[in-house]
């Protein structure tokens, strides 16, 4: 039996997000959690004809609590949206309080779950969720994830648009670093199949998998951001995370961790001089089998590319850590 909760199910990644829940075979309790509607999305989402019960929750009467008790995955997509103009980094004072409270709601009530942060800015509420588990003594780094999958799925999609290759499925391009601009960096030359991209494409390439939420905002002329995407890639690591669980082997995601804590990311951490990264990671039964170090084969030009994303990352997680040290939750 296997609980999922979302918290911010009624947003733009929350209601595609819990839909793919809903229809997936391997999801038997779907709890829904949001400031607003999310009893409304839970009614409609229970009229489909599939496994899991779906039940909707708001703050009052201990919503969250009732949300979270006996969740085996919780998957956090709460927060707003992108604007035009605005940066990651102009969505972190109020995503990052959001984020602060619902992880202490996960500490209170279902510290054992796997927990999947897909708020932006995902560099800083990843620290900031690491940091409220420590204060609560409930802090496993294996079951801590920030998704980046939608970098891995633009990058296949982008290459193959480039390459001609009918299915993007079928290429795979190790994604590492943080999950913003230019902390993004993809790793072409050690994609599989091998790649042939002309040179002066590459440049372009990498531009756009770093900022092709860019490309989304911008058409949508204000009215979103990535929402359907992100909802897919997001599904996509919270079933592959469920699989993993029940026992499935050889599952290996991109995702940011704290390397310090999981098996194999500590020789990372020592290379790039930072706690937090994404590297494609080993899933199993306990979250984090294994953290896989790409990084002693890449090109010169992807060298660049990761000492400008390091720095960067480097602010955002102390920006992370600071906010969670002088901001008391509110719960």
């Amino acid at each position: 039996m296997v609980k999922a909760a979302v918290l911010g199910a009624s947003g733009g990644i929350g209601q595609p997000l819990s839909l793919l829940l809903k229809a997936s075979p391997l999801v038997d309790d779907l709890a829904l959690y949001d400031v607003v509607n999310s009893p409304g999305v839970a009614a409609d989402l229970s009229h489909i004809s599939s496994p899991a019960k779906v039940t909707g929750y708001l703050p009052k009467e201990d919503g969250l609590k009732n949300t979270l008790e006996g969740a085996d995955v919780v998957v956090i997509p709460a927060g707003i949206p992108r604007k035009p103009g605005m940066t990651r980094d102009d969505l972190f004072k109020i995503n990052a309080g959001i984020v602060r409270d619902l992880i202490t709601g996960v500490a209170k009530y279902c510290p054992k779950a796997f927990i999947l942060v897909i708020s932006n800015p995902v560099n800083s509420t990843v620290p900031i969720a690491a940091e409220i588990l420590k204060a609560h003594n409930v802090f496993d780094p294996s079951r801590l994830f920030g998704v980046t999958t939608l970098d891995v799925v633009r990058a296949s999609t982008f290459v193959a648009e480039v390459t001609g290759e009918k299915d993007s499925r079928s290429i795979v391009v190790p994604v590492v670093g943080g999950h913003s601009g230019d902390t993004i960096v993809p790793l072409l030359s050690l994609a599989r199949p091998p790649l042939s991209i002309p040179t002066d494409k590459c440049d372009g390439l990498v531009n756009r998998i770093q900022f092709g939420g860019d490309e989304v905002v911008k058409a949508k002329d204000g009215a979103g951001s990535a929402t359907l995407s992100m909802a897919f890639a997001g599904f996509r690591f919270a079933e592959s995370v469920i699989k993993a669980v029940g026992g499935e082997k050889g599952i290996v995601e991109p995702c940011y961790v704290y390397l310090p804590g999981v098996p194999g990311g500590d020789e990372i951490a020592k290379v790039v001089g930072i706690d937090f990264f994404a590297v494609p990671i080993e899933l199993g039964p306990n979250g984090v089998a294994k953290a896989t170090n790409p990084l002693g084969s890449i090109n010169e030009r992807e060298k660049e590319l990761l000492e400008v994303a390091i720095k960067g990352l480097k602010s955002n997680i102390d920006k992370g850590v600071e906010f969670a040290s002088a901001e008391p939750a509110k719960l």
